[in-house]
Order: structure tokens, then sequence, then C-alpha cells
């Protein structure tokens, strides 16, 4: 089993910062890609970043130069710095990883987490 659970969602200004993360926990081998993605009201899910095992880094262009994505491969996690933020932000922010649970095996599975609410006021 493997969960991914998000957290640092909330209430912010237009203009301010937050900063997501995502844990990944469970039966991990190791942990390929990264990402971030989110839905807005009445939009579909669209991604935001990503970021590769070595660190190389993807940009939606809504968020380029304000967003930053980063993991810590220690730890299993990811992490979303947003800064800038405006009411555009507003989502439910969902983190995504390329997991595989078995060393024998190598199977690659995708897996989201719960999501968590960020609400830009204006």
């Amino acid at each position: 089993q493997v969960q991914l659970v998000e957290s640092g969602g909330g209430l912010v200004q237009a203009g301010g910062s937050l900063r997501l993360s995502c844990v990944a926990s469970g039966t991990i081998f190791s942990i390929d890609g990264m990402a971030w993605y989110r839905r807005s009201p009445g939009k579909q899910r669209e991604s935001v970043a990503g970021i590769t095992t070595s660190g190389i880094t993807n940009y939606a262009d809504s968020v380029k130069g304000r967003f930053t994505i980063s993991r810590d491969n220690t730890k299993n996690t990811v992490y979303l710095q947003m800064d800038s933020l405006t009411p555009e932000d507003t989502a439910i922010y969902y983190c995504n990883a390329a997991i595989v649970s078995s060393s024998t095996s190598k199977i690659k599975l995708n897996y989201w987490g719960q999501g968590t609410q960020v609400t830009v006021s204006s």
C-alpha cells in the first residue's frame, strides 16, 4: 500500500504565498517523477509542475516564475512553493507520483493524493 498525503493548503490573499507538501508513505522501493496538478471550479484537472528524480523541473506557463517545485528524496516528499498568488490559482491541488513498490517486479504505478484546497481572495 502506498499513500500520498498533501498538506499546506489554505486561504491566502492575492499576492501572498503558500507552500504545499506531499509525503509518500507505505511500501516504496523507489519514486520516479513527482508532480502537482490542480482542478479549479468548473475546469478540468491541469498539470502545474513536475520534477524528475534528478531534479529536472517543468511548469505550466500560467505558473512559471511564481511557483517552484522541489523534492527531498530522503523524505519521499515533494513541495510546491507558490508565490504571487492570484484568485485564478484557487483550486484543489493534487500530488502525483510514479512509484515502484517491489524491487523484484519493478512495476511502476501512478498514485494520487486526496488533494488540498487553496483559496486566494482578491
